[in-house]
């Protein structure tokens, strides 16, 4: 799957049809945030890879839980928790000094 930005779209809008073109999903950002995700309606899309990557894309932006993001990728919660490592996206996020209220609750 391809991101694209806003600003890539309006100047190669060709670009998001030649994606589709060879049967490959794209996202389109702005400001980073996903706003569009063009599907292509081919029969050789794989759509379980698609669920999983809007599921993952939805998941770091913190859009969805990680319970919700398993059922629309269609994988188990621990399946998720893997999926999303393999693309390096955290599934444990700390608040600042979070961490360091933990580790003072042990003690010295």
């Amino acid at each position: 799957m391809h991101t694209l930005t806003t600003e890539d779209l309006s100047r190669q809008p060709q670009r998001l049809l030649d994606d589709a073109a060879r049967g490959e999903a794209s996202l389109v950002t702005h400001e980073g945030e996903p706003v569009l995700l063009a599907v292509p309606l081919g029969a050789d899309i794989d759509t379980s890879e698609v669920r999983l990557e809007l599921a993952a894309r939805l998941y770091d932006s913190q859009q969805i839980s990680l319970g919700v993001a398993a059922r629309i990728a269609g994988l188990s919660y621990s399946e998720m928790i893997d999926a999303l490592g393999a693309r390096g996206i955290a599934t444990i996020r700390l608040e600042p000094g979070e961490l360091e209220r933990e580790l003072a609750a042990f003690g010295p």
